[in-house]
Order: C-alpha cells, then structure tokens, then sequence
C-alpha cells in the first residue's frame, strides 16, 4: 500500500485560547508518533492552499466572506463560543481544505492507495454558513464535492467516528441522496444532534452510543448500521472524518475505545474500499484532545492504512 500524508508547520501557527483543547500540540504529538522508524515509508507531502473555488463547493460566498473577514491582524479572536480565529488561522484553513482536495486527486489519479491528512482547524462541525465546534470550513464536505466535480464520482460515503456528532456534515449534504453520511457518536453530547430518526434524504445514518460504550458496543454498531449502510451504497470513494476522541483518556466524552477500536475499525474500511470503490479511502483528521491517546490512535490507524 502507498499511503500519503499531508501536513504543514502553518497548521500549529491557528492558535486558540490557553488551556483550549483544540490546540497546536495536538499536531506535535501526532509530528511525534510518525517520526518513529516504522513510518519511513510514509509518503509525506505538504498541501497547497485551497481556492475560493474550493470553500464554496460546500459554503456559500457569504460564508467564506464571513470567515475570512474575521481574522484578526493581531490576537485571538472568538467567533463563537467555543471556536476562535488568530492571524494565520484563515491560511491553516485553507491549507487545511488544499489538503483534503489534493488526497481526493491522488487516489483517483493513483498517486497514493489511500491518505491521511493531519490538518487543523478540524472541519465536521462546520455547517453551510455557519463555523461553530471548532471548525471554519468542513472539508470532508469539499472533498466529497471536488470528487464529485472533478472526477464524475457518483457516490461518496463520509463515515465520521469522531465521538460528536458531524452536524456540519449531515446539514450541508442533508437532502443530497449522492453523499452517504454515517455517524458513530456519543449521545447526549455536543452539538445536539445525531439521533437516529435523523435520515434526511435516506442518506444519513446515525449510530448514537451512550455514555460509557465500549469497544463491543462500538463494534456492533460498526457492523450493523455503517458498514451495511456503505456496502448498499456502492460508494465511489470513502472518506473518514478521523476523530480520535472517542479513545477512553479523551477528557471531552466518555466512550471507552483504545487503539486496538481505530485500528479494526480503519482495516473494516479498508477491505470495503478495496471491494467497492478501488482502495480509494481519504482520512481527515477531526477531534482528539489527549496527547497520549490522540498519537497513539493516529499510530494505529496510519500504521493500518499502511499495512493494508
């Protein structure tokens, strides 16, 4: 398997609050665990930044406007209540959606079997026109679109494990029956939203976990809603909205999983790429707020993506 990484040095230049948990040394720890001898072989690339032909496959202008006019020259700056903007964080964006685009050309164009993009800001939260959770642009949303756009995919699956709840994803492609969005995630949680009477256009389907599921409980919802779901759809490339956050240690939830979950969970994708869509997987980086568990889970994931 050729497995492809994107990253940036900008990525750590969005800066949040002190004591914020989506914060720059998430990406150090995971710089950390990929430095180890066992990823040499992992083709490492640095992402060009996306155009306004990019954000508004999935935003409207006024959106991107907004966001973009709110960085500050100087300081931090809130725009809501738990996502904030600093000077670079508009170019770590779009660094960040560059990256998502560019691992949808190279699995298409065979550049790489599948990607891992180790970006920030995350994106899942990101609705149509609002940036909220953390998230400005949602680039899981851009890529399914660019996929569509550039290279005739009928069907994109966006299979988010991140333990809350996509919102943005499900409200951006809520009535498009061409994009299948499943959702494994605590529930009650933030941001609200995940039940599963949320069905849209009969393509998105949610898997809501109580508070204290654990690796079975996850595995058994994996099986039966997900996986069937992606095997029905046929898709044409499957995309993981990869959070780390439902690892036991994660101070943000309170689902057990460990690395051994990331690592079945990412091989179970893996084999449906390889049987539907032409090993044509892309991983975006979304949550994960324990150093310790969020580079150990990313070593597993990558490791089995690399592996096969």
């Amino acid at each position: 398997m050729v497995t492809r990484l994107y990253s940036h040095p900008l990525f750590l230049e969005h800066l949040t609050p002190p004591g914020h948990p989506e914060r720059p040394d998430r990406l150090r720890a995971i710089e950390k665990v990929l430095s180890d001898d066992r990823f040499d072989r992992l083709d490492r690339h640095q992402p060009e930044p996306a155009g306004r032909e990019h954000l508004v496959l999935a935003h409207p202008e006024s959106h991107v406007d907004k966001v973009m006019n709110a960085i500050p020259d100087e300081g931090i700056v809130r725009v809501d209540a738990d996502t904030s903007v600093s000077p670079m964080s508009g170019e770590a964006a779009l660094l960040g959606v560059g990256a998502a685009v560019a691992a949808v050309d190279d699995v298409f164009e065979k550049r790489a079997d599948n990607v891992f993009v180790a970006a920030r800001p995350p994106g899942h939260h990101a609705e149509k026109v609002t940036a909220m959770g953390f998230c400005l642009f949602n680039n899981a949303a851009i890529a399914a679109r660019h996929a569509q756009k550039r290279h005739g995919a009928d069907r994109v699956a966006i299979i988010d494990w991140d333990v809350h709840h996509g919102n943005g994803t499900q409200d951006i492609f809520w009535d498009d029956p061409s994009v299948l969005y499943c959702s494994t995630h605590q529930m009650p949680l933030y941001p609200g939203t995940g039940a599963k009477d949320e069905t849209g256009a009969g393509n998105i389907v949610n898997a809501p976990l109580s508070a204290g599921s654990g690796s079975d409980t996850f595995r058994d919802a994996f099986r039966d809603r997900v996986m069937r779901s992606i095997v029905d759809f046929h898709p044409d490339l499957i995309i993981i909205s990869a959070g780390f956050d439902a690892h036991h240690r994660d101070p943000l939830a309170e689902i057990n999983l460990d690395e051994a979950d990331f690592d079945w969970a990412t091989a179970e994708l893996m084999e449906l790429a390889n049987r539907l869509c032409n090993d044509r997987l892309v991983s975006l980086l979304e949550g994960g707020y324990d150093l310790r568990g969020l580079s150990s889970s990313v070593g597993a994931h990558v490791g089995r993506l690399m592996r096969g």
